[in-house]
């Protein structure tokens, strides 16, 4: 098939960046969960018509960021602990299986790729600022995947990634100790590039399920 009058597409379309800025204010906590979005006031922010803002919206609720309520319109999802559960299950299978795909044959470039969030988090970690350390945590996760070089594994995770800031909300970090939160990922990265591929996959498993459990806690201090 010759498709000579087709095109090169090189730019985003309009929904779509719409839809990054959406992801991106909801993964911020600017967008909160349960809050309403509001059509108008959002196509007067963006400076655009309804139907991109609508389509951008629509993208967001097939990822399950966004749902919509009949009749009354399109919020901003609620995860309840059930979901905390489920989104940290989910990012065991997708970081597992980038993990896999690192440990054959990928570590010392997943080692180098790592390091500017490790030195990160460590440095915001030394200066009390838990708002810095979980962004770098968040790029780390991000960054693990993405070393796999799988496009499949790394659209998979950017949704749990996005829910998983949603879990946290307020609470920025679930350490008593940011400082922990920074060796945990020091650790983690040392054993991706010298580790026993066993102890490391347990190494990571034990570190996702941990979240779980702080972030029981947390929640349950806060009930």
């Amino acid at each position: 098939m010759v498709l000579t009058d087709l095109e090169p597409v090189s730019r985003q379309s309009t929904a779509e960046l719409i839809a990054d800025r959406l992801r991106d204010a909801i993964m911020r906590g600017s967008l909160e969960p349960g809050e309403q979005l509001g059509e108008a006031d959002l196509a007067a922010h963006f400076q655009v018509s309804r139907g991109p803002l609508r389509e951008a919206m629509q993208r967001l609720v097939s990822e399950g960021l966004l749902h919509s309520i009949r009749n009354r319109g399109i919020f901003v999802t609620e995860l309840t602990l059930d979901d905390v559960v489920d989104v940290y299950r989910s990012r065991r299978v997708i970081e597992g299986g980038a993990l896999a795909m690192i440990l054959d044959g990928r570590r010392e470039e997943a080692y180098e790729a790592l390091g500017p969030a490790v030195d990160a988090m460590r440095t915001a970690a030394e200066r009390g600022d838990s708002a810095a350390v979980s962004d770098a945590d968040q790029l780390f996760h991000q960054i693990l995947v993405e070393s796999s070089t799988s496009p499949r594994l790394v659209r998979a995770a950017r949704t749990l990634l996005i829910e998983t800031c949603m879990c946290m909300g307020a609470l920025q970090t679930t350490y008593d100790d940011i400082r922990d939160q920074a060796a945990e990922h020091v650790a983690l990265r040392d054993a991706i590039k010298n580790g026993d591929a066993a102890d490391v996959g347990a190494l990571l498993a034990e570190h996702l399920d941990d979240a779980v459990l702080r972030l029981r806690g947390k929640q349950s201090l806060r009930a």
